[in-house]
């Protein structure tokens, strides 16, 4: 018998019993997804450095700057090289090297040391319709000079107050710039300051890579007192170069010189004095060879009409370079590539 209480209870308890199967029962009402934050990629780079290839935020359209650069054991390690777009080193006196340097996309505080000119130095220069800085020179380069009135910066005749010497190294070769004191002083002379008539290079495109044989190490030998040799690192996908077996390195970082592309060509070299100066004829055309991320490519050069040097492949296609600095090693035809030039951890390599 149930009381009015009685009649209630069996209503609470399946209420009871449904509440707590419920309590089980899956939320079926789909919650939104947060919204993953939204990542901003940074913007390209809108211009590229004409000598490099490389990207740049802000346009690259300075007047180029070729820096004469001793390379004899007392000028060694220099400054500067490292931040070279191109580098053409070719034998001034004797079996001596000397550097000329092509500056515009970077702008190194001290550059040197400094030395004297000679007139296939000035060839190159005009190529890059750069100016020339030097000190001295031949005395055919500087007749060139005066006859043509080319623009160039004479330590010795006239723009001394754009160079200091140092007191760690003894004269001549502590003689040193920055690009500042030479910016400062075409802007003096009221020369033109932005680029015109550059050479045209052609580079490789993102995710594309050269082909060739491989060819991880080589050596140079300009006599069997002045052997450079180039060993390609993968990691930082350039060439590292050593002079004589040892690292050759910039004063300014202690860092070995590091090189994207190296070119490797051979020319007429005639002496032509008793101080040993040579006459290098560096118009018209011949042989070479190419090396980047590792591998080899043989190339013709040509150089005319006062251009800088234009480079081909076996097929007579212009070469691509790949974005990074370049370095040019010119050697005596006599003996030439064959016997100047070694290459290691050679083999056809298509993979590269």
């Amino acid at each position: 018998m149930f009381g009015p209480r009685g009649r209630w209870w069996p209503l609470v308890l399946v209420a009871v019993l449904l509440a707590g199967c419920g309590a089980n029962l899956p939320d079926t009402e789909q919650q939104p997804e947060p919204t993953p934050p939204e990542v901003e990629e940074p913007p390209a780079s809108q211009y590229t450095a004409p000598l490099t290839g490389m990207p740049s935020d802000e346009p690259v359209d300075e007047r180029v700057v070729a820096v004469m650069i001793e390379n004899s054991s007392k000028a060694r390690p220099q400054s500067g090289l490292d931040k070279a777009d191109w580098v053409v080193e070719v034998l001034a006196e004797g079996w001596i090297t000397r550097f000329v340097a092509f500056y515009q996309s970077q702008e190194p505080q001290r550059l040197g040391p400094v030395r004297s000119v000679r007139p296939y130095y000035i060839d190159l220069a005009e190529g890059m319709d750069a100016v020339l800085v030097h000190a001295g020179g031949s005395p055919e380069a500087l007749a060139r000079l005066k006859r043509t009135g080319y623009e160039h910066l004479d330590e010795i005749y006239g723009a001394g107050k754009y160079f200091w010497r140092e007191s760690f190294r003894k004269m001549p070769h502590n003689l040193y710039t920055d690009m500042s004191h030479l910016r400062t002083a075409i802007a003096d002379r009221g020369w033109r300051e932005k680029a015109a008539d550059l050479p045209v290079f052609s580079f490789y495109g993102e995710g594309e890579t050269p082909v060739g044989t491989t060819a991880n190490e080589f050596e140079i030998r300009y006599q069997p007192s002045y052997r450079v040799a180039y060993t390609y690192d993968a990691a930082i996908g350039q060439y590292v170069r050593s002079v004589n077996g040892q690292p050759h390195v910039d004063l300014e970082t202690d860092e070995p010189l590091r090189v994207t592309n190296v070119i490797v060509l051979e020319a007429s070299h005639r002496i032509v004095d008793n101080a040993g100066r040579r006459e290098v004829n560096l118009s018209g055309e011949g042989d070479g060879l190419l090396f980047q991320n590792g591998v080899m490519t043989p190339i013709r050069w040509q150089r005319k009409d006062g251009a800088f040097f234009q480079f081909y492949d076996p097929l007579g296609l212009p070469v691509r370079l790949v974005p990074g600095n370049t370095w040019v090693n010119v050697i005596p035809d006599k003996p030439g590539l064959a016997e100047a030039v070694t290459v290691s951890d050679s083999g056809e390599n298509d993979s590269q």
